[in-house]
């Protein structure tokens, strides 16, 4: 044959980890009569010609012998445009999307502008757990909340408010036109908008390139899993026979409970807990662990603990459940704390005791794609899973949950999947918030983490009652905690505990980010009367007594 007829071929190749990997399979393709090789373990692949693709089995083979794994072969023509050469049936998507939150609608949007027909598939809402039943409602119904909490609990004796009871349908049904707004408006008209495709139903894989949808098989060149989690439910003995809410629920309540008990201590249960309470039931919430957040900062997790038990919220640590059981409206839980029997009665139970990834219905082992033990579907740093023309975004693999995460992460796979991109997914820098009174914003590393990690640390902690703020607010429980490396002082780590910590912990994030010393952000100007002051007067704190300072010299 001439030399025109050569194809160039780019075969998937799992199993390489380094460059003598690269040599390997280069060896092996040579054997087989390909040229011109280009192997990369980074990418996973092999580029490549051919004369004759009846061939390319050889190759495979040839690979296979050599203790790689050969996946899917695509013929590179000279418009970059690939198609599969172990499959002469056609594709219906260059990339189809499996859930539709917003990972799967950052990848959609990014892999449209890529040129790919793209598909998305959704077996319930349009919009995913975010502005249906997660940040959206929540957060809407929490500021409700606190707004009913300052006119009952004025924090100036000179004022005279009072609160009437809270209208709960009505606020409920505030929350759903929002909801419904939102997503009309930034989810739905969105599909028409850039041209991807939406289809209604259930999706499970028949093979690596096939998913079935009512009936339709949708074959694609690249998957997205990205179909979020569901609330867990943990197996305590009676829990099952009795009337319980979960995180989803407990927005769609329509008469205040008198009395709220609630399993776990997690965000979800602070901030759910929170809620009710502002409006006026009795909350007691119910934690394994032997204080709150466990895994941050003990000052932070302390300065909660007092915040929430000041506004009267009650606390249960250290708790080990043995049973729930239901008597007519009455759901009784009970536990023991320190050997001790405690009996936790309320008109409503919340079990909100963590996430489980939305995997089972897939039969993901159809496309060889590998779970971890809790059900979340395994990924590299390119957010490829044990298929390599199958990603995944998202909740779905039980990294961090927060939908600015989940956005990302939908982006880097568009840019992976179809846009010719080998880009690493970098959570390193992640803030979190728990949008409590005070919330609570963190980023970076724990002082322990720090240490775990090798570091020498620096701390600063400062109590709100020396931020002018917190002062004029006449709300003074909380902290400022800074982490630094005492050898650089670069900052490691800023966690919270004020109001409005959301929206000082960007500052931080930066900081974290681009490794702002102590030094840096002491020389900054940060404006006075503010929460986000806190931050520059915690870099004071880590050499001067801040109180000892005049309140408007930082």
């Amino acid at each position: 044959m001439t030399e025109e007829k050569k194809q160039q071929i780019r075969l998937r190749v799992q199993g390489m980890t380094c460059t003598s990997c690269e040599r390997h399979v280069t060896h092996a393709l040579q054997g087989v009569g390909a040229e011109n090789i280009s192997a990369s373990f980074e990418r996973g692949e092999a580029i490549f010609e051919l004369i004759d693709l009846d061939r390319l089995h050889a190759a495979k083979q040839a690979i296979e012998e050599t203790g790689y794994q050969p996946g899917d072969a695509e013929i590179l023509h000279a418009n970059s445009s690939p198609s599969v050469a172990d499959n002469s049936e056609s594709f219906d998507y260059d990339l189809l999307i499996l859930g539709s939150g917003s990972a799967a609608f950052s990848a959609a949007i990014q892999a449209v502008s890529h040129g790919a027909k793209v598909g998305m598939v959704e077996r319930g809402t349009i919009g995913g757990t975010c502005v249906n039943i997660g940040c959206v409602p929540s957060k809407t119904l929490l500021r409700a909340g606190e707004l009913h909490r300052f006119a009952a609990v004025p924090s100036f004796y000179g004022l005279r408010t009072t609160a009437e009871p809270a209208n709960l349908a009505e606020l409920i049904n505030e929350k759903d036109e929002l909801v419904a707004n939102l997503r009309q408006h930034k989810y739905v008209d969105l599909i028409a908008e850039y041209g991807f495709h939406l289809i209604q139903g259930e999706a499970h894989f028949v093979n690596e390139w096939t998913v079935e949808v009512q009936n339709q098989k949708i074959k694609a060149k690249k998957f997205l899993i990205a179909t979020g989690v569901s609330p867990a439910v943990p197996n305590i003995p009676g829990l099952k026979d009795v009337d319980y809410l979960v995180s989803t629920t407990a927005l769609e309540v329509r008469e205040l409970p008198k009395r709220l008990a609630v399993i776990g201590s997690g965000y979800i249960a602070l901030e759910l807990g929170h809620f009710f309470h502002n409006l006026g039931s009795d909350v007691t919430l119910m934690q394994r662990s032997a204080r709150l957040l466990k895994s941050y900062d003990p000052e932070i997790s302390a300065a909660l603990t007092q915040a929430l038990s000041e506004q009267g919220l009650h606390l249960l640590s250290g708790v080990d459940y043995q049973r729930v059981e239901q008597d007519g409206n009455i759901k009784r839980v009970y536990v023991t704390v320190n050997g001790q029997e405690h009996v936790v009665e309320a008109e409503a139970l919340l079990v909100a005791t963590g996430r489980r990834p939305n995997t089972e219905a897939l039969n993901l082992a159809a496309a060889n794609v590998k779970l971890g033990e809790r059900g979340e579907v395994i990924v590299n740093e390119f957010l490829r899973t044990s298929n390599p023309r199958v990603y995944a975004a998202g909740d779905v693999t039980l990294g961090p949950q927060f939908v600015y995460v989940a956005a990302y992460e939908g982006g880097i796979v568009a840019d992976n999947a179809v846009g010719g991109g080998h880009k690493k997914i970098d959570l390193r820098v992640v803030p979190a918030v728990t949008f409590t009174h005070p919330s609570v914003a963190t980023v970076g590393m724990t002082e322990q983490q720090a240490k775990v990690a090798g570091y020498e640390t620096l701390t600063s902690v400062l109590p709100l009652d020396a931020v002018p703020r917190a002062l004029a607010n006449r709300e003074t429980t909380g902290v400022f905690k800074l982490i630094a490396d005492a050898k650089t002082r670069t900052i490691l780590g800023a966690h919270v505990v004020a109001e409005n910590a959301g929206d000082v912990i960007y500052s931080a994030v930066l900081a974290v980010k681009f490794g702002l010393t102590i030094e840096d952000l002491r020389s900054t100007l940060a404006p006075y009367l503010t929460m986000a002051e806190g931050l520059k007067l915690a870099t004071l704190t880590f050499d001067k007594d801040v109180s000892k300072l005049s309140c408007c010299a930082g």
